[in-house]
């Protein structure tokens, strides 16, 4: 389909409640805001699932939405962003209710974090495959033992139904949801406007390497692993990096393990194919982002993506 607005636009009907998150409300509202000034036929409402047209975020912020009662049937898409009193406090009897109402006649159905408490309490995740915020991964697995759980992706699809990770990560479903619609060129310029440093596809991992890294104390190892992260096929060996340091082998050896908790080796290859792994979901072949990533062989990749492929099953 064209990014132009051809017949009636997609209606996306999002969910909203007390304590829901800002950014998981707030995060995808922009992208399809962004698309829809770049010509994608869109039309976007908040409805709240209780008595009250105002909605309290979690951050204390105030929303005004539209009663659910106003929900119109056969919407495209209908959206419930997450908050932690989904997992702390249950899902209100309303919003499993409303859901449930209009579930089978939207086209497809999606979550941000843990609204997918919300889809699951709703009966929609019986049997799918689906992720959360990776905080309520174990939450969630004992509370819907019949969902598959994806404890690694971003976000997932499964046929009609949509789930993704915390917060950000509903930028990057709402972005998938567009390119899904649209093209993925149009969800590239979404993101060029957003200022989408690198757009997450489903198979990228929640935590990054970087991420899960505890931040060295040395200064010197604190710019080395910026620098994997920005350049993963550079030169690394221990003897290179060590005579750029001033050091020796063994002692920057014997540093970064005590402080980053892997060898310097060990931590390059993460990055290499972190990378690499990204590239394949872009589009890429497995003999080129390896390449580029600076991995000797794709076959390491394709057997990373197949192996991480039957664990999420």
């Amino acid at each position: 389909m064209s990014r132009a607005g051809m017949g009636q636009p997609r209606r996306i009907a999002m969910l909203v409640f007390d304590g829901v998150r800002t950014l998981d409300v707030t995060g995808p509202l922009e992208v399809f805001d962004v698309a829809r000034a770049l010509g994608c036929a869109y039309s976007v409402g908040l409805y709240s699932t209780a008595d009250s047209a105002s909605v309290r975020c979690s951050s204390g912020l105030s929303l005004n939405a539209a009663p659910a009662s106003e929900l119109a049937a056969h919407v495209d898409t209908l959206l419930v962003p997450g908050g932690d009193c989904l997992v702390t406090d249950g899902v209100p009897h309303h919003l499993q209710r409303v859901i449930r109402a209009h579930a089978a006649d939207a086209r497809r159905i999606a979550s941000v974090c843990a609204g997918s408490f919300a889809l699951a309490s709703a009966g929609l995740l019986n049997g799918k495959r689906a992720t959360t915020h990776w905080r309520h991964l174990d939450a969630f697995a004992a509370r819907h033992p019949s969902t598959i759980i994806d404890r690694n992706s971003v976000y997932t699809r499964d046929g009609a139904v949509w789930t993704s990770a915390g917060v950000a990560a509903g930028i990057d479903l709402a972005l998938a949801l567009v390119s899904d619609d649209h093209g993925a060129g149009v969800a590239q310029e979404i993101s060029k406007d957003m200022v989408v440093l690198s757009r997450r596809m489903e198979g990228h991992p929640q935590i990054s390497v970087a991420a899960r890294t505890p931040r060295p104390k040395h200064p010197e190892l604190e710019r080395l692993l910026a620098t994997v992260n920005a350049d993963p096929a550079g030169h690394y060996e221990l003897d290179t990096v060590a005579a750029r340091l001033g050091i020796s082998p063994r002692h920057l050896a014997r540093l970064f393990k005590a402080q980053v908790g892997v060898t310097l080796h060990q931590y390059v290859h993460e990055v290499r194919l972190e990378n690499a792994v990204a590239l394949v979901l872009a589009g890429e072949s497995f003999h080129a982002a390896a390449r580029r990533s600076g991995l000797s062989s794709g076959a390491r990749v394709r057997d990373h993506l197949a192996a991480r492929s039957v664990h999420a099953s």
